[in-house]
């Protein structure tokens, strides 16, 4: 995933025009993880709030890259 490096909390785009509101926060141990906020498809299916491990983060100028790990419960 591509994100700004500026902030933690940003928006995010899908391929299909949807969008979610994103964070990057820190779990208790301080590993890092993301927020997916709930939104529905351009389809009408509606995704709830879930929240990714993030196995790598780089940062590239003003982006970050963001590799996601597994989904938590």
């Amino acid at each position: 995933m591509d994100a700004p490096a500026d902030t933690d909390d940003f928006l995010v785009l899908f391929g299909d025009d949807s969008e979610s509101r994103a964070q990057l926060l820190n779990d208790d141990t301080g590993r890092p993880v993301l927020r997916m906020g709930g939104y529905m498809t351009a389809r009408g299916t509606v995704i709830d709030e879930r929240v990714w491990t993030v196995r790598e983060s780089v940062q590239h100028g003003n982006r970050l890259r963001l590799r996601l790990g597994r989904s938590l419960p």
